[in-house]
Parts: C-alpha cells; sequence; structure tokens
C-alpha cells in the first residue's frame, strides 16, 4: 500500500528517504530538495535509479515512470540504459557527425569535400532520412548495386564510407551492428582488383622523357614543376604545393614543413645545380 500523499510529499521538510512502496522513495536533502529514487533490481544488480526531481515530477507521474520501469524489466530490458541511449540521429545527420569528427585528421581539403559529396550524391537520396537503427542491409544494398558493376572505384568509396558513419553510431551506442559490413559481402559481387601504379619510367629514359615534355603543348609551369619533381625526387603534391619561402637557394636547400608531409615529419631536400 502507498504510504506517501501528496500532501506529506509537499510538507515534507526532514531529509532523508520517504518510501511510497513498491521500491519508490521520495529523497529529502538536508537543503529542503527533493527527488525520486526508485530501487530496482536489474539483470541481478539492484540499482538506484533517479526519476527526476518534485515539483517538476509529481506524486503520481513518479509512480507511473517507476511502474514503467517495473515492466522493461520483466520484459528483460535495462531501463537505466535505456535512459541513458542519446536520441537517435538520421543517416543524413551521423555523417555530418562522422565527417566533422574525422575532419581534422584529413591532411587533404579536397578529400575532406569528396568524401561528404559521394554520401550526398549516392547515400542520401535512399538512407539520409532514415534513423541509423532502422537501416538495414536491404537500405545499403539499394544504394551499392546500381553502381557496383558500372562505377567500381565509386562504388567502393561508397560502400567504405556508409561503413564508416554507420562504425560511429555503433561506437555512439546508436547500433550494434554495421549494415555496411561483411554482412552484404555475399549479396555483392566480387569486384575485380583495380589496375596497380603506372609505370614507371627507367632512370635511363628519364632525360628523354623531359626532352618530350619540353616539346609539348603543357604550359611552362607544368614542364617546369614536372622537371623540379624529377631533380628532387619528391612526391608531386609536395612539388605542386612547394612554396619560396621553404627553399633556400643560397644553401641550396628546400625543407618542406610536417604539415605538407604525408608522415607529418619536416623533409629537407638537397637541391642539384
Amino acid at each position: 500500500m502507498a504510504q506517501l500523499t501528496v500532501a506529506k510529499v509537499k510538507s515534507v521538510r526532514k531529509s532523508g528517504r520517504y518510501g511510497d512502496g513498491a521500491g519508490l522513495y521520495l529523497n529529502v536533502t538536508a537543503s529542503g530538495s527533493k527527488s525520486w529514487v526508485q530501487r530496482i533490481v536489474i539483470k541481478g544488480r539492484r540499482r538506484d535509479m533517479g526519476l527526476g526531481g518534485f515539483p517538476a515530477v509529481g506524486l503520481a507521474q513518479a509512480r507511473h515512470l517507476a511502474a514503467t520501469n517495473r515492466t522493461a524489466v520483466a520484459e528483460g530490458r535495462d531501463p537505466m540504459a535505456e535512459k541513458r541511449k542519446p536520441s537517435v540521429l538520421t543517416f543524413q545527420e551521423a555523417a555530418h557527425r562522422t565527417h566533422e569528427a574525422n575532419l581534422p585528421g584529413w591532411r587533404s581539403k579536397k578529400h575532406a569535400v569528396s568524401w561528404m559529396q559521394t554520401l550526398k550524391r549516392h547515400a542520401f537520396p535512399i538512407l539520409g532520412n532514415l534513423p541509423v537503427d532502422q537501416i538495414t542491409k536491404v537500405d545499403v544494398l539499394a544504394v551499392l548495386t546500381p553502381i557496383w558493376g558500372v562505377r567500381k572505384e565509386t562504388a567502393r568509396r561508397v560502400r567504405q564510407r556508409i561503413r564508416t558513419v554507420m562504425q560511429w553510431a555503433i561506437a555512439h551506442d546508436f547500433i550494434e551492428m554495421n549494415p555496411a559490413g561483411e554482412v552484404i559481402d555475399g549479396a555483392l559481387p566480387r569486384m575485380r582488383k583495380l589496375g596497380g601504379h603506372l609505370r614507371a619510367l627507367p632512370y635511363k629514359e628519364v632525360g628523354e622523357g623531359l626532352r618530350i615534355i619540353e616539346a609539348s603543348r603543357a604550359s611552362n609551369a607544368t614542364k617546369l614543376c614536372l622537371r623540379f619533381t624529377v631533380l628532387t625526387a619528391a612526391r608531386s603534391g609536395e612539388a605542386r604545393g612547394a612554396l619560396w619561402e621553404e627553399i633556400n637557394i643560397q644553401d641550396a636547400l628546400w625543407t618542406v614543413p610536417p604539415h605538407r608531409m604525408k608522415g607529418g615529419i619536416e623533409h629537407k631536400v638537397p637541391l642539384s645545380n
């Protein structure tokens, strides 16, 4: 039988816990603030679960919340875990969160832009407005199947990026399984390995290759940049992004700063005559 009344809940001032029955208590602190606590056994462990403060949560509402939690436990659920679980995001919202989380680690702005554009073009029309916990293997395959055998590299990137978004959702307790992971491997034809690296020019042919480029209709900047790349054995991106402030003509030394290096370490390149 309930031991509390609305009048008693309002009037009580002395600190302590006042039972209402079935594990529901009104907790009164020394300062006079009041809150509801439910003592409940979840998966064999006795837990104290906060139900809110009084008067925001009244006696009737506290009893209703306590009864709802007891029902959840009887059904094998964990009401405390469900209470902590954040509101489920849509795939589009999760994609933006994933993009923001990874942005600091991407050195290329072009890649950061391309990453989101790929999802907007191919994934958002089907998955964008779906809550991530409602996305199934069928939904992911609806995105991939039309492009899988036609635009192989694009399809591979789309799948990888959907999988990354769903992996982020797993890490944040929105879902437990990745519908873009191995579970769909059997539904997609095996993709033949894409072509390897472009043929490297043998050392003895470099001079002739540069002469051919020099005689081409390429811009002067392109010709000089290629020659600079060959003479420094630099990556093309490092050469294309080179600044005069990085080059010491007197010491014949080119110093590439860490933020422009793939490994994030300063690189010194001796310059030939």
